[in-house]
């Protein structure tokens, strides 16, 4: 045997020993997704999901790294945005959620984003943006998340609106429109 023999021998092992961790990765990745949508389901089914209570069962850290519970928004109407900074569809909706926070948030509105991106992009995000509603760090797990929630297809922007009584009012898949936003908050306020 020569050196390039014994050296194609030795490396053999280390290549599989990497693709065997690649996908116990994956593995690894898969079931903790399963696992977040199934305990989410576990915890009210589908029901709890349409009348609001998973949403509001949500807690997780905002950009400060704090942990914020989402029902702590019960009884006002909930616009809960799920974005990331580089969705540019988020991007273009973001200032007009800004806008609506400010004007309608004494009337009852709160609006909260949830990032699906490193916190540190979202915090240099916030400050250019100047947001004026919580912004929460989901990470990528969110886009999981947001299935459970009713985002069969994982795409963002997805937006759910709750009514003051914590029932889904409203889920959007892609941008919410100005106008669609106005109209539906004009029958929630």
């Amino acid at each position: 045997m020569n050196a390039a023999d014994a050296a194609a021998i030795g490396a053999a092992p280390e290549g599989r020993s990497r693709r065997r961790a690649l996908i116990v990765g994956i593995i690894a990745a898969v079931a903790l997704a399963l696992g977040i949508a199934a305990a989410f389901l576990h915890r009210g089914g589908a029901d709890a999901v349409r009348n609001g209570s998973a949403v509001l069962k949500l807690v997780l850290p905002d950009t400060n790294g704090q942990q914020q519970a989402l029902a702590q928004w019960r009884g006002k109407v909930v616009v809960v945005n799920f974005w990331a900074t580089w969705c540019a569809p988020c991007r273009e909706e973001m200032p007009e959620f800004v806008a609506t926070q400010a004007r309608d948030g004494a009337k009852g509105v709160q609006f909260v984003g949830i990032a699906v991106d490193d916190p540190d992009k979202v915090r240099a995000f916030v400050k250019e943006l100047k947001l004026n509603y919580p912004a929460l760090i989901g990470g990528f797990g969110a886009i999981e998340l947001s299935r459970t929630l009713g985002n069969d297809l994982a795409a963002l922007p997805f937006t759910i609106v709750l009514d003051r009584q914590g029932r889904v009012a409203h889920t959007q898949l892609g941008p919410l429109r100005q106008a669609k936003l106005d109209a539906l908050l004009g029958r929630l306020l």
